[in-house]
C-alpha cells in the first residue's frame, strides 16, 4: 500500500485547513494510520482521524456487531446488529471522505496473525484493543517496527470524563489495566515510551441481571448471511471474560477523541519535509 497522496483540497476541510494551514493539511491527508479494536474507543478514534483530514486509515478487528454495542460504538445500530464492525465502519468513513484511503481488516492481533501486518509502514499504530495479552504484543511489535503508539486503558466503570487523563503508560496512575499491562511489559523486557489515555476512575458495578457470556447471550452466535471473515462465525467473546463491565458513550467516545488528537497533534508538531533539489 503506497502512500495516499492529495493534491487538491477537498472542500469539506475547509474550517481545518483555516487552523491547520495549507502544509499541516496536506501533512494529514498523507498521513497513514492503523487503528485495532474498532469498537467503544476506537470506532470514535477512527471517525475523528478521517474527518481530520487523514489519508489512510486501517480498521483491524474481528468481531461483528451485538446489540449490547449500540449504548457506545459508533457503527452499531438496530440495523447493524450481526455485521462486521470494520465493514461497517469502513462504509461510513468513506462516505465522509471518498478521498481517503479506508481499509477494513477482519482479524484479530494475536501472535499467530502479527506477521501479516506490517506495522513499519505506518508511523502511527492506535491500540484499543481489549485482550491484555494481544495488547502486550501489539505496542512491543509496533515499537521495534518503528511505528509511534497511543494506546487506550481501561474505558469501563467509569462516568466522570473530568478524570481522563493523557500521559505516558509508566506514570499513568489508578488503572488496573495500567498496572497490568506495565507488569506484563517488564516481564518481556519492554521498557520503550508508550503514550496511554487512562482514567483514574473506578465505579463499583451495580447488580444487574447480565445475560452476556450465558446461555441466553444476546451477542449473535454467528455473522448474518453473506458475511465472511477470520472470526465472524464465533463472536462469543463475552463467553470467555471473567467479568462483564460496564461502559457510556461520553467516556468511550472521549477516550477516541483524545487518542486522535494525539495523532493529529503530532503530525502537525513534525517540522515540514524538504522539498528535493531539481536535477539538472
Amino acid at each position: 500500500m503506497g502512500q495516499n497522496k492529495m493534491t487538491r483540497t477537498n472542500p469539506a476541510f475547509h474550517r481545518l485547513e483555516v487552523l491547520t494551514g495549507a502544509d499541516g493539511l496536506s501533512r494529514l491527508q498523507n498521513t497513514r494510520v492503523i487503528v485495532f479494536g474498532i469498537g467503544g474507543v476506537g470506532s470514535w478514534c477512527a471517525e475523528a482521524l478521517v474527518r481530520s483530514g487523514i489519508g489512510t486509515i486501517v480498521l483491524v478487528d474481528s468481531d461483528v456487531i451485538c446489540v449490547t454495542n449500540i449504548n457506545r460504538q459508533l457503527q452499531a445500530t438496530s440495523a447493524s446488529v450481526g455485521k462486521s464492525k470494520v465493514a461497517e465502519l469502513a462504509v461510513r468513513l468513506s462516505l465522509i471522505n471518498p478521498d481517503a484511503t479506508v481499509l477494513p481488516v477482519q482479524k484479530i492481533y494475536h501472535r499467530s496473525t502479527a506477521d501479516q501486518f506490517d506495522l513499519g509502514s505506518f508511523p502511527y499504530v492506535v491500540d484499543a484493543i481489549d485482550s491484555i495479552s494481544n495488547k502486550v504484543d501489539l505496542i512491543i511489535a509496533a515499537r521495534q517496527a518503528g511505528a509511534k503508539v497511543f494506546s487506550a486503558l481501561g474505558a469501563s466503570n467509569k462516568l466522570d470524563p473530568l478524570q481522563i487523563r493523557v500521559s505516558s503508560l509508566w506514570d499513568s496512575q489508578g488503572c488496573p489495566l495500567g498496572r497490568y499491562l506495565r507488569k506484563r511489559l517488564r516481564r518481556k523486557g519492554f521498557a520503550g515510551e508508550v503514550t496511554c489515555v487512562y482514567s483514574e476512575e473506578n465505579l463499583p458495578l451495580m447488580k444487574a441481571d447480565l445475560r452476556c457470556g450465558k446461555t441466553d447471550c444476546l451477542c449473535p452466535p454467528k455473522a448474518a448471511e453473506g458475511q465472511s471473515g477470520d472470526a465472524l462465525h464465533a463472536h462469543e467473546w463475552c463467553s470467555s471474560k471473567k467479568q462483564i463491565n460496564g461502559s457510556a458513550v461520553h467516556i468511550t467516545g472521549t477516550f477516541g477523541f483524545y487518542l486522535a488528537g494525539l495523532v493529529i497533534q503530532d503530525v502537525l508538531s513534525q517540522p515540514p519535509v524538504a522539498a528535493k533539489p531539481s536535477e539538472g
